[in-house]
């Protein structure tokens, strides 16, 4: 278990947190709320995830995970909409963490300027642990269950009528480019968030954006009746699931950590483990001019697929979405995350880099030949054409 007080920061190196790790006492306070909870023993790991401050912990009778939020960040109502979401999975067959409630029935307390929830934690491995989005998986077996895992969630999400989350900073939803004039709903979306809305490299990025975008959003327009609309992950990266041993042929057992889900449809939800897990954009990060150096696995995107096409086969239009939808689906969260640096750390140089790098050259990559490349062989999966 991870005992670092680092956090990931923007280009994969470990740098000081911006909320500070949970401690025993505060935690103690918290878990006599909690009847299925005992008193804590031991504070046994901080995650190096950098947007809360989360551990597992230690009590008498077993191991809780708790996540601590700033309330501008997550309220009780924005955590409620996560975890009535796991509810319906966990009750459709889906393997999600039960997440615990006070006496009165609770699932997330506020306390201050602060938001907790509290999480079972399974036994199984936590195998990517200290793993941040755009490092690849570490054997093509991986990629083929986490493809599986995902299809076993999308079923299991069937029948979930909740409508799309209220505005909110990192979640990854799809309007922008799930409308017909996208322009108009990204100054939309551009206006719901002031943060945004009143910064230039914001204003500026988006404008980029669908410049370059723009030919994917034609590409899929007329796809999008044949997509339909389902709660979704939207971050399906491997650290974001839980493994049955450490060794290379390990098998996902269950998908944690909702906070990016949004209504969206399915096809963007495998887009975004493509994103997440298929290209290393990391390197593009540290050298904008390397866009002919980024690693792409494609052993990896074949495995992801034909994993999740055994569980829940695609259509031929969801096949033919795929390759423009994974162009798209990171406009968003980056939109979304440079809404959390400006609105809630108030660091111009973090969004700086979710407007220029993420937004900004991710979409810019997608047009250069490798990005074309990773394209085609999207493109080329058959596996789902019936």
């Amino acid at each position: 278990m991870s005992t670092t007080t680092k956090t990931h920061g923007l280009d994969g190196t470990f740098v000081e947190p911006d909320w500070l790790p949970l401690q025993l006492n505060e935690v103690l306070g918290l878990l006599v709320q909690f009847p299925d909870c005992a008193e804590p023993t031991q504070i046994l790991s901080v995650s190096p995830r950098p947007y809360s401050a989360a551990s597992v912990v230690a009590t008498q009778t077993g191991r809780v995970f708790i996540k601590r939020h700033h309330k501008n960040v997550r309220d009780a109502d924005g955590l409620l909409e996560e975890h009535r979401f796991m509810r319906h999975l966990r009750e459709h067959g889906a393997a999600v963490p039960r997440v615990f409630a006070t006496t009165s029935g609770l699932t997330a307390i506020e306390s201050g300027e602060w938001t907790y929830e509290l999480h079972e934690a399974p036994d199984q491995v936590d195998l990517y642990e200290d793993a941040i989005s755009w490092t690849p998986f570490r054997s093509s077996e991986h990629a083929h269950s986490a493809g599986k895992a995902l299809a076993r969630l999308h079923l299991a999400s069937q029948g979930f009528a909740a409508e799309r989350r209220k505005p909110r900073p990192l979640v990854a939803g799809f309007t922008v480019f799930a409308a017909s004039d996208p322009g108009a709903e990204m100054a939309r979306y551009l206006s719901e968030r002031p943060a945004l809305r009143d910064d230039a490299d914001a204003r500026e990025g988006s404008t980029q954006a669908l410049e370059l975008l723009a030919p994917f959003h034609a590409e899929l327009l007329p796809l999008l009746p044949a997509l339909p609309s389902l709660w979704t992950h939207n971050d399906l990266h491997a650290s974001n699931l839980l493994w049955s041993d450490a060794g290379l042929n390990a098998q996902a057992t269950a998908i944690i950590d909702f906070g990016l889900a949004d209504r969206t449809n399915a096809v963007h939800d495998i887009a975004q483990a493509i994103e997440r897990n298929i290209v290393e954009w990391l390197l593009l990060t540290l050298d904008p001019a390397s866009d002919s150096e980024v690693p792409v696995h494609l052993d990896h995107l074949q495995a992801l697929l034909e994993g999740y096409d055994s569980v829940r086969p695609l259509s031929s239009e969801e096949v033919a979405a795929l390759a423009p939808m994974t162009a798209l689906c990171h406009a968003e969260f980056a939109l979304s995350e440079a809404d959390y640096f400006l609105g809630v750390l108030h660091s111009d140089e973090k969004a700086r880099v979710a407007n220029i790098d993420y937004l900004v050259g991710h979409a810019r990559w997608f047009r250069s030949a490798q990005g074309e490349s990773l394209l085609r062989a999207i493109r080329r999966f058959k596996g789902a054409i019936r």
